[in-house]
């Protein structure tokens, strides 16, 4: 989509789809509306998967204040401007999108639909909208890249403390023919998380969300001969639903029993680095010449140090909410950043919900925004198709925003459309 004509635009076409077939009685797949699109998607999913997708941290002020800064922005649309003909499309890294969305990594996507991550990859490649494969993935990144075509994708890394993982699931990423690494700096440690905590439920232990290192040979190649001894015993009747699902997971990785035990010990061993600092850039730099990305910058200073150390773009987030209570909106972060980050692109995620959502980023700096929350619930509520429905809503949405605006490309938002 390099600009649209007027009957196929994104906003038009998709209204007229659902209108025409609902006239005769077809609804749309998924509510359109996002808060009830997600209480559709909250009474589908079971209590612990709704608890581990819709939670946050803390009293989840965070979740909050990431809707509130968007929420708190004003557009101001001009009017008697031609808008017949209208250009959506961002480039990066010599990519040309055709509306300026991606789908942000989510992991463990089995506990909501049993597709997972494929139908998220088929829906995104339909779609012509980059996916960024998880590092918590419950389908490799090999599967999902052969289901995508020439689709784009990028690949989100979690920098683990064992280096030749990093170097091997990197170096994979390049194969499956990802055009950047995401690295995520905000989860070196597991936020602290009372709906997770208090179901007393974490997906990894039973095997859920390892794909990505259940089927990389280096990773394999150093699961013990049995489970290290913590000190902490597992009590209670989930003991068995538990067994069950380490057995299943082992079944699928050609992985007996003992060894499932003893992989789960070995990533939750080794999978965060709390010691990751700006140094280690340079490292991932000799292991990959795919474009790198800092995901979880928040600070200006730290987007000055991004662009000092030579990484290729920025993504502020703030991993909606799920790590630190209390913290800043990605959206009040962004001015700021996009100032300090010396022409580097500046994505964002975190309490996105719609396409006015979408332009308002894009107006305060943002080069593209990534969603995560929303195609889950179309992908709990429908799988691909709804994963497709939430896309071509949001799109839809951002197209019809840019134009009663009284603006004919996305690259021409900036600030002068908020009030204030």
């Amino acid at each position: 989509m390099t600009e649209t004509q007027p009957g196929n635009a994104p906003g038009r076409l998709r209204q007229m789809q659902i209108y025409v077939t609902g006239a005769g009685g077809k609804r749309p797949t998924v509510p359109v509306a996002p808060h009830l699109l997600e209480q559709a998607a909250i009474r589908k999913m079971t209590p612990e998967a709704a608890a581990y997708i819709v939670g946050g941290a803390g009293s989840e002020t965070t979740i909050r204040v990431n809707r509130a800064a968007f929420e708190r922005h004003r557009i101001v649309p001009r009017v008697l401007r031609d808008v017949s003909r209208r250009d959506l499309s961002v480039t990066l890294f010599g990519r040309r999108h055709p509306a300026p969305v991606l789908l942000d990594p989510v992991g463990v996507l089995e506990m909501v639909h049993p597709e997972a991550d494929l139908a998220v990859a088929r829906a995104a490649a339909a779609e012509n909208i980059a996916y960024v494969f998880s590092n918590q993935a419950s389908v490799s990144m090999e599967q999902c890249a052969a289901a995508m075509g020439d689709a784009p994708r990028w690949f989100q890394l979690y920098w683990s403390s064992d280096d030749d993982f990093v170097r091997s699931v990197v170096a994979r990423a390049e194969k499956c023919s990802c055009e950047a690494i995401a690295v995520t700096l905000d989860t070196t440690l597991l936020g602290w998380r009372p709906r997770d905590l208090d179901a007393a439920y974490l997906p990894f232990l039973r095997g859920l969300g390892l794909a990505q290192y259940l089927s990389d040979p280096v990773f394999k190649s150093k699961i013990p001969r049995s489970p290290p001894e913590t000190g902490v015993k597992p009590r209670g009747f989930d003991l068995i639903s538990t067994a069950l699902s380490l057995r299943r997971k082992g079944k699928q990785f050609d992985l007996s029993m003992q060894q499932m035990r003893a992989a789960v010990a070995h990533f939750t061993a080794t999978y965060s680095r709390p010691d990751l600092n700006w140094a280690d850039l340079k490292r991932l730099r000799t292991m990959t010449k795919l474009p790198i990305l800092l995901k979880g910058i928040r600070h200006a200073d730290d987007a000055r140090l991004a662009y000092q150390h030579g990484v290729d773009g920025i993504i502020v987030s703030n991993h909606g909410g799920r790590q630190v209570d209390g913290e800043v909106a990605t959206l009040d972060a962004l001015p700021g950043i996009v100032s300090a980050a010396s022409g580097l692109p500046v994505l964002l995620d975190s309490g996105v919900r719609s396409g006015s959502d979408v332009a308002k980023a894009l107006a305060l700096g943002a080069t593209a925004v990534l969603i995560g929350r929303p195609y889950v619930y179309g992908l709990a509520l429908a799988g691909e198709t709804g994963v497709r429905e939430v896309i071509r809503n949001i799109v839809a949405e951002f197209d019809l925003t840019l134009a009663l605006a009284g603006l004919a490309k996305a690259s021409e938002l900036d600030a002068s459309i908020l009030a204030g």
